[in-house]
C-alpha cells in the first residue's frame, strides 16, 4: 500500500471528533491493508511495536529542527520561527518540504513498508555516531516524501501523532473490518492478555478466531492487570460481596507483574512498560529463591527501611525508574519486598479461570516467603468488627487500606477489568467527604495576578469506559507550590493542541487544550451536580453532570495511563454513597 493512502486517512481522522466516524474511517483503511496491516495499526498508535518491546525513536525536537535546517538551507533560527508560528513540528516539516527545490530521483510514491522500515532504522540506531545516522535517515525520508507524508512521519517520530484513537477504537475498527460484533468482547479479552495490536490484527485478518478465543496469559508478555472498584463503607462492601469474602492489605507500592520462563525473568509495570532493568535485586532474588519452569505473578513492589523493617511510600520506589548509573547504590539504599497477591500461570498451565481461593492456595503451596518475597496479608471473614480491626491494622502497618476479594466460583482473574470481584477500601474513605481521584489533564487556563505568566488552573476529566471518552469533572487550582506553578507550562508544552481532543466531551473552553496524557491525583470536598461539567451528563439530573468541589492536587501519577483514570461509573457510585451518607445523618439529626 502507498503511504499516501495512510496519510490521507490520517487527515480524514483529524477532521472528526466522533468515535463512530473514526472507527468507520479506520476500518475502511484496514480492509485494504493486506500485508501492511500490522505496520499500519502500529503507526496509527504512533508506534512501531507494542510498548513492552521498548522501541523508541530517540530523536528530540532539537534534532528534527537541525535536520530540517540541513535539508532546507534555512538556519536553525529560521526553522524555529516557522515552528513557533505553526506550533507543530509536523506542520513545520510539511511547510519546509513544500519549498525544498532539490528533489530526489525517487519518483514513485513511498510504500508503507518502506516508511515503516526507515522509521525502524531510526529507532534501532544506537551508540557512537547514532545521532548523525538518525538525522540522515530522517532527511532521506524528508527528501523522498510528499509534504503531507512528512507531516505525519514527523509527528510519529516526535510522539505527537494524536489522532484521537485509543486502542479500543482500533480494536473496534479491526472487528468491523475482519470479524463480527459478537466476538468484540472475546477480542478485547485477548488483547488484555496479549496487548500487541499488530499481532491481534493479523490473527483477525487471517480469520483465526479460535486463536483469539484461546488466548490467555503467556510468560514474558505483559497483560493488563485486574483492577478494583471502590466503596466508602465496609457494610456496603460486605453487602456487595454477599457476605463472607477475603480481605487483603492494599500496599502502597508499584503494581508489578513478574514473568519467568526458564532462566529468563522480566518485570512489567501496570502500564505494560518493561521495568526489569530498574529492579535487578528482584530478578536476582527471584532466581535465587524459586525454580519454576515458568510462572506469572501479580503483586506490589514496596520499599522498606532496612533498619526498622517499616514499609515506605511508593514514591521512593519511583526514584529507581530511568536510572542507569547509580542504580546499584539505590538498590541498597532502597531495598524492595514484593508482596504477591495473585498467580496467573505456573509451569506451563494458565490459572486465570480458577476461582480466587484456588489461585491463593496454589500461591501458598509454591511461593515460600522470605525477606524479598511475601504473600499479601489476608483474612477471610463476614464479621464487620473483625474486618474493621484488620483495616486498622493495615494502616498501622503502613498500607493504604484493604482490598476485598470475592471467593465464589465466579472469582476468576479478569485482565484489564475493573469490577466488583475486587473492591478497595482506603484510609481516605474513613474521612467524612474525602475521596481520592485520578484525573486526566485536558486543558489549562491562564493565570492572573501572582500566577500571571503561568497557568492559573487545569481542566481535569474522568474516563468513561463505555464511551471510551474523557468527561470534564473539575477545575484544579489548589495544591500547587510556587515552584510547581512555574513548571506547569513546560510540563504541558508538548501536549498543547490547537483544538479540542477527539475523545474529550467538554462544554468548557480553556485557554489551552491539552492532549489527554498526564494523570494527577486530587482530593476534594464533595461531588455536586453541575450544569457545566460533562461527567455523567444527563444520568443523575437532566441537563447536568457531576463535578468535584474544592479540588486540591495531591501528586502527579506518572505511573498511570489516561485510561487508568477514575471512571464515570466510579464517580456515580461515589456520588450515590455520599448522598446516602448525608441522608442517613439527616435522619439521625
Amino acid at each position: 500500500m502507498e503511504f499516501s493512502e495512510v496519510t490521507s486517512t490520517f487527515s480524514e481522522m483529524e477532521n472528526t471528533t466522533k468515535r463512530l466516524e473514526l472507527t468507520r474511517i479506520l476500518a475502511n483503511l484496514l480492509k485494504k491493508a493486506n500485508n501492511d496491516l500490522k505496520f499500519i495499526v502500529y503507526l496509527v498508535q504512533g508506534k512501531l511495536a507494542p510498548d513492552f518491546e521498548g522501541i523508541e525513536f530517540g530523536m528530540s525536537d532539537k534534532l528534527i529542527i537541525k535536520s530540517l535546517s540541513s535539508v532546507s538551507g534555512l538556519s536553525d533560527e529560521e526553522v524555529n520561527k516557522i515552528f513557533y508560528k505553526t506550533g507543530d513540528l509536523g506542520t513545520t516539516a510539511m511547510e519546509i518540504s513544500k519549498n525544498i527545490s532539490q528533489k530526489s530521483l525517487f519518483n514513485e510514491d513511498l510504500t508503507v513498508n518502506y516508511v515503516y522500515s526507515k522509521l525502524m532504522e531510526i529507532a534501532k540506531f544506537s551508540g557512537h555516531g547514532s545521532i548523525k545516522t538518525k538525522m540522515d535517515s530522517y532527511m532521506d525520508l524528508l527528501m523522498n516524501s510528499k509534504p503531507d507524508d512528512i507531516k505525519y512521519i514527523t509527528r510519529i517520530i516526535t510522539g505527537k501523532l494524536r489522532l484521537g484513537v485509543a486502542d479500543s477504537t482500533i480494536l473496534d475498527s479491526l472487528v468491523s473490518a475482519f470479524s463480527d460484533k459478537k466476538y468484540a468482547d472475546i477480542i478485547e479479552n485477548a488483547y488484555n492478555f496479549h496487548p500487541d495490536i499488530g499481532y491481534i490484527a493479523e490473527l483477525l485478518q487471517s480469520g483465526n478466531i479460535d486463536a483469539i478465543k484461546n488466548m490467555g496469559p503467556e510468560p514474558l508478555i505483559p497483560f493488563k492487570v485486574m483492577l478494583a472498584e471502590r466503596l466508602k463503607s465496609l457494610a456496603d462492601i460486605k453487602d456487595k460481596m454477599g457476605g463472607r469474602a477475603a480481605y487483603e492489605y492494599k500496599y502502597d507500592g508499584l503494581r508489578t507483574e513478574l514473568h519467568q520462563k526458564g532462566s529468563e525473568v522480566k518485570i512489567f509495570s501496570r502500564g505494560l512498560e518493561e521495568t526489569t532493568q530498574n529492579f535487578p535485586d528482584i530478578v536476582k532474588n527471584f532466581k535465587d529463591s524459586f525454580h519454576f519452569e515458568s510462572c506469572i505473578l501479580d503483586g506490589e513492589s514496596v520499599p522498606y527501611n532496612p533498619d526498622t523493617g517499616e514499609l515506605m511510600p511508593f514514591q521512593i520506589v519511583s526514584q529507581r525508574r530511568g536510572r542507569k548509573y547509580d542504580l546499584t547504590e539505590k538498590t541498597s539504599e532502597i531495598p524492595i519486598v514484593m508482596f504477591i497477591f495473585d498467580i496467573l500461570y505456573l509451569n506451563g498451565k494458565s490459572l486465570i479461570n480458577l476461582p480466587y481461593p484456588e489461585r491463593r492456595k496454589i500461591l501458598e503451596e509454591n511461593v515460600k516467603e522470605n525477606e524479598y518475597f511475601k504473600l499479601a496479608t489476608r483474612i477471610e471473614s463476614d464479621d464487620e468488627n473483625e474486618i474493621m480491626k484488620f483495616f486498622e491494622k493495615s494502616i498501622e502497618d503502613g498500607c493504604e487500606g484493604i482490598v476485598s476479594k470475592n471467593i465464589s466460583e465466579d472469582s476468576v482473574y479478569r485482565a484489564g477489568a475493573r469490577g466488583w470481584l475486587w473492591i478497595k477500601f482506603k484510609r481516605d474513605y474513613q474521612q467524612e467527604i474525602s475521596d481520592s481521584f485520578d484525573l486526566v489533564v485536558v486543558g489549562a487556563f491562564n493565570g492572573h495576578g501572582r500566577r500571571k505568566g503561568t497557568y492559573g488552573a487545569l481542566l481535569l476529566a474522568c474516563y468513561n469506559e463505555k464511551k471510551d471518552s474523557f468527561e470534564t469533572f473539575t477545575k484544579l487550582g489548589s495544591g500547587f507550590t510556587d515552584e510547581m506553578l512555574s513548571e506547569l507550562p513546560g510540563i504541558f508544552k508538548s501536549l498543547i493542541v490547537d483544538k479540542k481532543p477527539a475523545r474529550l466531551d467538554s462544554t468548557m473552553i480553556p485557554d489551552y487544550w491539552i492532549y489527554p496524557s498526564k494523570v494527577v491525583e486530587v482530593k476534594g470536598a464533595e461531588i455536586t451536580v453541575s450544569p457545566v461539567h460533562t461527567c455523567a451528563y444527563n444520568i443523575i439530573e437532566k441537563g447536568s453532570g457531576l463535578a468535584l468541589r474544592f479540588p486540591r492536587l495531591i501528586k502527579f501519577r506518572d505511573d498511570k495511563n489516561p485510561e487508568d483514570a477514575t471512571t464515570t461509573e466510579e464517580i456515580i457510585e461515589m456520588y450515590k454513597m455520599q448522598k446516602k451518607t448525608i441522608n442517613t445523618k439527616e435522619k439521625e439529626d
